[in-house]
């Protein structure tokens, strides 16, 4: 009796079907916001042009978008972690979800060093050009090199742990494995190898909302079956 009361007073949790359309929302959230600070930035660091004030307007709408983006990526890990389920490691979970954390610290710091050059310049003018350069430096090291190595970092966890399970088919795996390569290994960072994860988040994200709804839409067809058909399946 005292169990059967628990039962109806604490109901078990379960992944709403709308977060699965978490990572298809950080993917085009970040790869905006990249899109848009990367093209207000001159190839030339120490360009004279006044690029800060000509791409005020980008920047600004990169950095509004951020903060979404870093919402949406961690609605993204929970539906990863739910799909594991007891099938999770201690040890490639620990590192799947460091890296996935530390990725998005970095990602928030970056975006946070942005909004203080941008407001450096605005107040300060030509004057305060020095600063702007280093803080432009500072948050294109953060984002293009350690943000980035832990993203690599958090694909090549993710996909091991996919490879051990099954969970995930195996040519999902390799394109995960060799896109984690190629960002652990490319010196030269573009705008383009940059969009690479938000690509990979949304392929990843595309796949479980496909694959989620078949599996729902058999379960009901499943359980709309005649008794007799039901047990002749099991």
């Amino acid at each position: 009796m005292a169990e059967t009361q628990r039962a109806q007073e604490f109901r078990r949790l379960r992944t709403p079907r709308s977060a699965a359309v978490a990572g298809i929302v950080f993917a085009v959230l970040f790869a905006a916001s990249l899109v848009l600070l990367r093209t207000a930035l001159p190839a030339d660091p120490f360009d004279e042009t006044p690029w800060v004030s000509s791409g005020e307007t980008r920047i600004k709408t990169a950095l509004l978008l951020a903060p979404f983006a870093g919402i949406a990526f961690l609605w993204f890990i929970g539906v990863i972690r739910d799909r594991l389920g007891d099938l999770e490691d201690r040890f490639f979970a620990t590192v799947f979800l460091g890296s996935g954390l530390l990725f998005l610290a970095m990602g928030f710091v970056s975006m946070g060093v942005a909004g203080g050059v941008l407001a450096i310049a605005r107040h300060s003018g030509s004057s305060a050009n020095d600063i702007v350069y280093f803080g432009r430096e500072i948050m294109l090291q953060i984002n293009h090199v350690y943000a980035l190595r832990m993203a690599a970092v958090f694909m090549i966890s993710l996909g091991t742990i996919w490879l051990r399970t099954g969970l995930m088919p195996r040519w999902l795996v390799v394109t995960t494995y060799l896109l984690a390569l190629a960002l652990l290994v490319i010196v030269d960072f573009s705008l383009w190898s940059t969009l690479a994860f938000p690509a990979w988040v949304l392929l990843i994200s595309v796949y479980i909302l496909v694959t989620g709804r078949r599996t729902r839409a058999a379960d009901r067809s499943f359980r709309s079956a005649p008794v007799s058909w039901r047990r002749s399946r099991r």
